[in-house]
């Protein structure tokens, strides 16, 4: 039997739990969202787009601030309920597109800023996507960039990868900070400004949005049990397994 490539199974992973991340209210609300909202209604720029939009709450919250913001996800699914949640705000502005984040099909400097928020650890190749991201954007170009962030204790980044991966097989890797800010300069992005976060995650909600198979969410309440002083310390691992994990927002500009 043949697998899906990565691609592929992303969008079986997240098409059908499309509904589930529109209505999430993790990706629905946060500091990093409403400074994304700021910057943007700071520089008004005329074309956005957001890069592995999910449930499309970067594009709702950047709509007010932008002429047009196209919002971009490799599950047509996705972008399905992306549509129908805009047009029931009434967010004519926000226009959709089918598409991987290293193969985005605009002309080069087609947007005046880029957006990617809880996107780039599914992504196949960071690499590719942010040079994918610096060529669609026009020079002087915002580009805001938020993730679930790496610790830097190997023995911590060791366990998230771990638990991520067993909640969702589409999973590719959290970055730290450093290798995000090395990324974006490889890939032409000047960094101004890094704002770190702490996010919790109640564990039942976190499995049921991906719909984690039990077996597998039994794995991860496993690992959390049998983990070291230093990992529960870290992700401050509470009983029912919920968990607070690192995140960051990071505003650069398109060298």
């Amino acid at each position: 039997m043949t697998q899906p490539n990565h691609d592929s199974h992303a969008d079986a992973q997240f098409g059908s739990r499309a509904a589930a991340y529109v209505s999430s209210a993790v990706h629905a609300q946060g500091a990093d969202l409403a400074r994304m909202a700021q910057a943007l209604a700071e520089r008004r720029p005329a074309r956005l787009i957001d890069i592995g939009t999910g449930g499309g709450h970067v594009a709702y919250a950047a709509a007010p601030h932008c002429a047009e913001v196209i919002a971009t996800d490799l599950s047509p699914r996705m972008l399905d309920a992306v549509e129908a949640e805009s047009a029931r705000r009434g967010m004519a502005n926000i226009v959709t597109c089918v598409s991987a984040a290293e193969t985005l099909p605009f002309a080069d400097g087609h947007a005046d800023a880029i957006s990617s928020r809880f996107s780039a650890h599914h992504w196949n190749s960071l690499a590719r996507g942010l040079a994918q991201a610096r060529r669609v954007c026009r020079p002087g170009g915002l580009a805001l960039f938020a993730d679930v962030v790496a610790p830097v204790q190997a023995l911590c980044d060791t366990h998230l990868q771990v638990m991520e991966l067993q909640r969702d097989a589409s999973h590719v890797r959290d970055y730290s900070a450093a290798e995000w800010v090395a990324a974006l300069g490889q890939a032409g992005f000047a960094v101004t400004a890094i704002q770190p976060g702490r996010l919790r995650m109640d564990f039942a909600e976190w499995t049921a949005r991906m719909g984690t198979p039990a077996a597998h969410a039994a794995v991860i309440r496993q690992v959390q049990q049998q983990s070291p002083r230093e990992v529960q310390d870290h992700f401050a691992i509470e009983a029912d397994g919920s968990f607070t994990i690192d995140t960051l927002l990071i505003e650069a500009v398109a060298a």
